[in-house]
């Protein structure tokens, strides 16, 4: 099972910019799609997006198309968003997952199994 950390939330002003960063331990990274989901208070798990075990393949929640990207530094066992333009609705609880099985190509949302413990990203002025 592959551990998973999550850091860089806070606070930021509507129109800003910030990077988070997950940092996985305990299986082979390289081998499993990764993911970043979001939750509101009060509201269900959102999926963010994805990256295949390569980096190769990416895909995105529609409230965040063209203003996030995920990325991944297998060398580092890292996942990194950079978030750009946020908004006062972007403000949730961050997590990173890791699949459940190795595979080439991207996993649905229904498919992650391990999770990090969260960052909080906070977007007000």
């Amino acid at each position: 099972q592959v551990q998973l950390v999550e850091s860089g939330g806070g606070l930021v002003q509507p129109g800003g910019s910030l990077t988070l960063t997950c940092a996985a331990s305990g299986v082979s990274f390289s081998t499993l799609a990764m993911g970043w989901f979001r939750q509101a208070p009060g509201k269900a798990r959102e999926f963010v997006g994805t990256v295949s075990s390569r980096g190769d393949l990416k895909a995105y929640g529609s409230s965040v198309k063209g203003r996030f990207t995920i990325s991944r530094d297998n060398t580092r066992n890292m996942v990194i968003l950079q978030m750009s333009s946020l908004e006062p609705e972007d403000t949730a609880v961050y997590y990173c997952a890791a699949d459940r099985v190795r595979r080439i190509g991207l996993p649905s949302e229904y498919d992650f199994a391990s999770w990090g413990q969260g960052t909080q990203v906070t977007v007000s002025s």
